[in-house]
């Protein structure tokens, strides 16, 4: 039995896996039941032992290179899903257990994000044309767990909701003022100035995303409440009413998590408080996949609720409240990958055959990680003082009823 066939027979235990090798053999593994069925060619003979000593990296590459196909008209998304139902077998392996063991030897150096690195790894990310997000995200431009009232919420009102949502937790007044550290494409900066108008003063390390937005603004009306700086959040001076921060802190890296929530601090008015919305993990510490660390977000993490709250411990700011969104993130990229599908061919014409498969690659994982897995979004209220926050929580539910009142001034309203 070769290496690969004896981690796959102790893999693969729901659905079956038809593994078709480059000299013609053929295995299959698993019940056959409670799973996919899925058939994989393998091109070479060299995918068989990377496939082995790294499963995750591995399979990633060899798909984007071409040297491993999903046959008789499956996709990635069936493969990864045969992997999801089964993740439990792949982490008891002993070779799999003893990588894990290395990864978390290295994850303070994975993690390193320095000023400058930080922007550098943010980059990689997101400075892809501005087109191609266009092509299948929402008319919002929100690139960031939506908040559904349904599953089959349609994704642009599921984002507008989020923003609602967020909106609401602020509870904010005309006139204030609020930082947003990490404003992607503008659309939560301008959600806020032209509904709940209040000055925005965001930040970004994305030149791209930057343009975008002060182009959003512009065409808005609402630039003059909206004010957009090229930093890095521990550059950001002055005190502010409100602090914001969506899909950020997990760029930050274990090591910063002292340096990201001592800024929030600092930056918060006397009696102000702060919202991070960010992704986590219901389970203990743990690494940032090979595939995502080295192609999607390098430097990223996506940190346990522990990891978070003994940091805001160590940096004496309230937990005023805790949300955790479970599945929303699940149903927002789910709509992500079923956008990206219908125009994949767009995609290749623009960014070539290879990124395209990388980032079917990256859009199913993710997805399958928020079904079967232990991410989830986590939503926090913090401040310094202990009655900064309402002490009960439906302010927020009575301020986004108001909110949805006023929405029609947002430039998306009639999109």
């Amino acid at each position: 039995m070769s290496m690969l066939a004896h981690l796959l027979s102790r893999f693969v235990r729901n659905g079956r896996l038809t593994v078709l090798h480059h000299d013609g053999s053929r295995e299959s593994f698993g019940s056959g039941e409670n799973g996919p069925d899925v058939t994989v060619k393998l091109h070479d003979g060299k995918v068989q032992r990377e496939l082995f000593f790294n499963p995750e990296l591995a399979s990633a590459e060899a798909y984007m290179d071409g040297r491993l196909t999903i046959e008789n008209g499956g996709k990635i998304f069936d493969l990864l899903m045969l992997f999801s139902v089964n993740r439990t077998g792949l982490g008891s392996h002993p070779i799999q257990q003893a990588l894990r063991k290395v990864w978390r030897t290295l994850k303070r150096r994975q993690q390193s994000n320095k000023i400058g690195q930080a922007a550098a790894n943010v980059s990689s990310h997101y400075d892809h044309p501005r087109a191609f997000y266009e092509l299948w995200l929402d008319e919002t431009m929100s690139y960031s767990c939506a908040y559904f009232e349904r599953p089959d919420t349609p994704l642009k009102d599921a984002q507008i909701a989020k923003m609602r949502h967020i909106a609401a937790k602020l509870r904010l007044e005309p006139g204030m003022t609020v930082a947003e550290i990490g404003s992607g494409w503008g659309g939560l900066a301008t959600y806020l100035a032209a509904v709940c108008d209040v000055h925005v003063t965001a930040i970004n390390v994305s030149p791209d995303q930057l343009a975008a937005s002060k182009d959003r603004v512009a065409k808005a009306g609402i630039a003059d409440r909206i004010t957009f700086f090229e930093k890095d959040y521990r550059e950001l001076a002055g005190r502010f009413d409100r602090v914001v921060s969506v899909g950020m802190m997990e760029h930050v890296g274990v090591n910063h998590f002292d340096d990201y929530f001592s800024t929030v601090r600092r930056l918060l008015n006397d009696g102000g408080y702060a919202m991070i919305h960010a992704i986590g993990r219901m389970s203990p510490p743990g690494t940032t996949a090979p595939f995502i660390r080295k192609y999607i977000f390098p430097g990223g993490y996506t940190p346990a609720l522990s990891e978070v709250f003994a940091s805001t411990e160590r940096t004496g700011l309230w937990v005023d409240d805790c949300e955790v969104l479970r599945l929303h993130y699940y149903w927002t990229i789910k709509a992500w990958r079923e956008n990206f599908e219908a125009v994949r061919d767009k995609v290749v014409a623009m960014q070539g055959e290879r990124f395209a498969r990388m980032w079917e690659f990256y859009l199913s994982a993710v997805e399958l990680s928020f079904l079967h897995g232990s991410n989830m979004v986590y939503q926090l209220l913090l401040s310094v003082t202990r009655d900064a926050v309402p002490v009960h929580r439906d302010f927020i539910t009575h301020a986004e009823a108001l909110l949805k009142e006023r929405e029609a001034k947002l430039p998306w309203s009639s999109t």
